[in-house]
């Protein structure tokens, strides 16, 4: 079990996703002060000053014995922003990420072995002198 437990971590795969969740933890923090510090406060201003954050519904007072009880969703809509906006840059990042795969073909027939190329001129030549 262990050696299969080795094996499946040191796959380029685990590894990959691993800096993936890293670099995602740090995006998001990113976003989420894009979010907050930036897109949040000229969105109270168009609206008139609100605060999206401490928008609720104060569903039972405080009492001696207990507190508040409010539904806060000023919070949920501040999080379905930064959601949109974390959804739509890594959407932004993977189209750019595939467009520049695609500009470089040259790549992938380096990556092929030189005989298969050669195998694919010949097969091609051949077609020529056919048709």
């Amino acid at each position: 079990m262990l050696k299969e437990f080795k094996e499946f971590a040191i796959k380029g795969n685990v590894i990959d996703l691993a800096v993936g969740v890293v670099i995602g933890g740090a995006f998001s923090k990113i976003v989420s002060s894009l979010v907050n510090d930036v897109i949040m406060p000229i969105t109270g201003v168009l609206t008139g000053g609100v605060n999206f954050t401490y928008l609720k519904v104060v569903i039972k007072e405080p009492t001696e014995t207990f507190p508040e009880i409010t539904i806060n969703y000023g919070n949920f809509i501040q999080n379905i922003i930064d959601f949109l906006i974390v959804s739509f840059s890594i959407f932004l990042f993977i189209k750019l990420i595939n467009k520049l795969k695609k500009e470089n073909p040259s790549k992938e027939k380096s990556e092929q072995p030189a005989d298969i190329v050669l195998l694919k001129e010949i097969r091609d030549l051949l077609k020529q002198k056919r048709g």
